[in-house]
């Protein structure tokens, strides 16, 4: 895998100030966790919010161990409320 697009929504988006971007597999990691570092030190505290109680879906599938491998393509999701 050369690259990992990452896609932002809502929360997500507002603290990264973009809605997708495209990620050397050098620079995302190869785990949840290490990805989630990145995006926490690239964005800063909005995006640790995110990250806290959020989830990131990785290629198709909610993952929310730290430890879990990332794909191609991961979301990165707010935490969602009911109704």
């Amino acid at each position: 895998m050369a690259s990992v697009t990452v896609r932002y929504f809502a929360a997500a988006a507002e603290a990264a100030g973009v809605e997708e971007e495209t990620l050397a597999a050098t620079e995302a990691g190869s785990t949840v966790g290490e990805l989630r570092d990145l995006l926490v030190g690239r964005y800063g505290p909005a995006m640790a919010r995110v990250v806290a109680n959020g989830s990131f879906l990785v290629d198709g599938v909610v993952r929310r161990d730290a430890a879990a491998p990332i794909g191609a393509n991961v979301d990165v999701l707010p935490p969602f409320s009911g109704g």
